[in-house]
């Protein structure tokens, strides 16, 4: 018989009132403060068995020593001293506190805590090889840091990176370090190898090498790459389907071979591969299908107690997921559990209880919270609840006389603070917070997300943009939206809109769609539930071929039209005018003489391929207006730094043919969409006055019995049909701009034809103007 989880807080971010809880998810109300490992209190933790184990958890815990937002990978488990003891907690947050504790009859118990710091980027345990892994190394700014499981610092080491510790790794003696671009391994402190990558660097691990035999790092890179070393040098690299955000040795150990690593991608999938010593093989792969956020953390421990070690899943959206592996083919999601913010670390061990084994999570505000195997009720004789103990009952007054002296002592530095602000010599203070944002381009549906989360509840989030955006309807988001009117001629002010958060909100996901072609800045201001009221401003920059994404390769056997510019440009030049243009290119310059990036058009399906070096560069694309575009917007750089490009072009005619039969389907099935909302409430009349719908013809009955699903789609996609009547518009411009000819007067024209929905008829328009 499976376990049941249970949900129990052991520590809360600083900054959160008294008593207060994260932030109220769609499945996780307010906690209370109170500690969840009582009959009484844990009642009501259940969580539902099945593929959605998501119940309402109902207690929370405060901890004397709390902890402040955290990083990815800053949370481990120590290893248990004992058979059956418990095991310790340690966490580095974005204070430089590194904070050590166990629990004891439900009680936390302190076992060291460090004083304030630079931020810690990554924690991680290491010790001899084949022994328990006890020691404590901490990444902060460019230094590491070691203490003992007590606390006692034993290494301070200044490494020569000139940026901060992105992402660490320890085996042994061996330690692998990784800024932005630069990776360095260090044996026994001393510099070893080192390594500068394409692209930025997420995570690294190195395959175990009591089983390969030899040092194998692997780098996880934002170029959807993974980089296999061999010392300084690059082995090979592998190819994924997104870009990687964290690495893990499956099973803990890397298999049975030692050579298979698990990753997650930003955009929510995972996958297992083995790195050989000549080549990586694809084990398996995980789609996004639920459209989830990104994976921020893995673990692998056996949760279920069936002997085989399941997965552990913690992304961004506050998403715990457990995956078996029942069978030799592709682990299947058993359970999983919402939480509130983006999980930033998650562990199996035995933290609570001995003999009850949890998944511990650390996010990114600071809670940790646990789901425990541990039942939650227990039999009484005639099935009637449980009177507390003696002792719980007086654990709740002591927390209730707490809290209450916590909000007296708040009223009071509040009353304190406004008298202090209104005096002559009155200095006040802008208090910090913290915001942890990500915006980035989603595959699926050609759109942006905005993801912004803050350490502390927020107000409201302003958006404002120079450039014609489009705000999509988001599910999770239940804050509530109004638009302003914009005035953009004089201020190039195309949106404004204001999300009122609801109490208790600290993670806000957004969605928007650019134009491509028109460029500009998107910007949020981020007011939190704080006093005095501040407020953070966040840029985002839309780029003139925003809905393009990197990708491996193209397909060369497409009609491409061909942009080539000469002139007196370096390679840091052109590199930097290519950056301004397409989104996920690294901003630091590539070695080397030359680059190639390919990219494909998330809406459309077109593609790009960009090779340049000095005073060259070469652009093909099967889509004349992607090439417009790029000439405009080169010249126009080139001419702000007084450079003379030579632009040459070569136009395919056929190109312009394959591209209205790539957007042609997507054209009649938004029509087809359109007509269908459109005749919702007249048919809906039609079966209020007749009392039913026999004598329609099937079509319109699967309208209505459809209209929901119709309405709801329609409204996810607002001027989803006007856009690609302006793509097929500047399509047709574009085509006889490079012949030196304006069609514009046309256009209408083009537009009666395009709501006649016929693909030839629009070919033949294309090849007779």
């Amino acid at each position: 018989m499976e376990p049941s989880l249970a949900r129990v807080d052991y520590l809360q971010v600083s900054t959160a009132p008294p008593g207060s809880a994260p932030a109220a998810g769609r499945d996780v109300p307010v906690a209370r403060p109170a500690w969840g490992r009582g009959a009484a209190a844990r009642r009501g933790l259940r969580a539902a068995r099945g593929a959605s184990r998501r119940s309402g958890p109902r207690s929370g815990a405060s901890f004397p020593s709390q902890v402040g937002v955290t990083a990815q990978k800053t949370m481990r488990l120590l290893p248990a001293s004992g058979k059956k003891a418990t095991q310790k907690v340690v966490v580095g947050d974005q204070d430089g506190v590194v904070t050590c504790f166990g629990i004891k009859k439900g009680e936390a118990v302190p076992v060291f805590k460090t004083l304030p710091g630079q931020k810690i980027s990554r924690l991680e345990l290491g010790g001899a090889l084949n022994t328990p892994q006890e020691k404590i190394f901490v990444a902060t700014g460019s230094e590491v840091r070691g203490f003992t499981k007590r606390g006692k610092q034993f290494l301070s080491f200044e490494t020569n990176l000139t940026e901060s510790i992105k992402a660490m790794y320890i085996s042994g003696a061996d330690l692998f370090l990784c800024a932005s671009y630069i990776y360095n391994h260090y044996c026994d402190c001393k510099d070893q190898h080192y390594f500068l990558s394409g692209d930025k660097i997420n995570d690294v691990l190195c395959l175990p090498v009591d089983k390969v035999n030899c040092i194998t790092p692997v780098l996880a890179c934002q170029d959807r790459i993974l980089r296999v070393l061999q010392g300084s040098d690059l082995m090979y690299e592998v190819e994924l389907p997104g870009p990687p955000t964290v690495l893990a040795l499956s099973n803990g150990n890397g298999g049975d071979s030692g050579e298979e690593v698990v990753y997650g991608t930003s955009d929510g999938k995972l996958g297992l591969t083995q790195i050989t010593g000549t080549k990586a093989i694809p084990r398996w792969e995980i789609g996004n299908e639920k459209k989830r956020g990104g994976i921020l953390c893995i673990d692998s421990f056996d949760i279920l107690g069936d002997g085989v070690k399941e997965l552990l899943v913690g992304r961004d959206d506050g998403m715990i997921e457990i995956y078996s592996f029942e069978s030799a083919d592709d682990p299947v999601l058993r359970h999983d559990y919402a939480l509130s913010e983006s999980i930033a670390s998650i562990q199996g061990g035995c933290v609570g209880k001995d003999g009850y084994d949890e998944i511990l999570a650390a996010t990114y505000s600071g809670w940790l919270t646990g789901l425990t195997t541990e039942p939650v009720h227990r039999e009484g004789g005639s099935g009637e609840e449980l009177k507390l103990s003696q002792e719980m009952q007086s654990k709740i007054s002591s927390l209730r006389n707490e809290l209450e002296q916590l909000q007296i002592k708040v009223l009071h530095e509040r009353e304190k603070y406004q008298q202090s602000s209104q005096s002559s010599t009155a200095v006040s203070s802008v208090p910090a917070f913290s915001v942890n944002d990500k915006f980035t381009l989603n595959k699926d549906d050609a759109s942006y997300s905005l993801i912004l989360e803050v350490q502390t509840a927020i107000d409201n989030v302003l958006v404002q943009s120079d450039v014609p955006l489009d705000l999509l309807d988001v599910d999770k988001n239940s804050a509530v939206v109004s638009f302003s009117s914009c005035d953009s001629e004089p201020n190039s002010n195309f949106l404004l809109a204001t999300y009122r958060c609801q109490a208790n909100t600290t993670r806000l996901e957004l969605k928007v769609r650019s134009i491509e072609g028109q460029y500009g800045t998107l910007q949020a201001y981020v007011t939190p539930r704080i006093q005095p009221k501040t407020c953070q401003v966040h840029q985002y920059q839309i780029k003139p071929l925003s809905l393009h994404q990197r990708t491996h390769s193209i397909d060369e056997d497409r009609p491409m039209n061909t942009l080539m510019l000469k002139g007196q440009f370096s390679f840091a030049e052109i590199h930097s005018w290519v950056v301004f243009c397409l989104p996920e290119v690294p901003e630091k310059t590539p070695a080397g003489e030359c680059i190639t990036f390919y990219f494909q058009n998330t809406f459309l399906g077109t593609q790009l391929e960009s090779t340049y070096r000095k005073g060259e560069g070469y652009f093909k694309s099967d889509n004349i207006s992607t090439i417009s575009i790029l000439k405009d917007v080169l010249s126009k750089e080139a001419t702000k730094r007084k450079i003379n490009l030579n632009i040459s072009y070569d136009v395919n005619e056929e190109s312009v043919r394959h591209t209205l039969k790539l957007i042609h389907p997507k054209l009649e099935y938004q029509q087809l969409l359109a007509k269908k909302v459109h005749l919702i409430d007249a048919l809906r009349e039609l079966q209020v006055h007749e009392g039913n719908v026999d004598f329609l013809l099937p079509k319109y009955r699967s309208i209505l019995e459809e209209a929901d699903q119709l309405l709801e789609e329609y409204k996810r996609q607002p001027a989803h049909l006007e856009r690609l009547y302006g793509m097929i518009t500047d399509l047709f411009i574009d085509k006889f701009k490079f012949k030196g000819t304006n069609v514009k007067t046309k256009v209408p024209l083009l537009l009666e034809i395009l709501d006649g929905c016929d693909q030839d008829g629009l070919i033949a328009f294309f090849d007779a103007a």
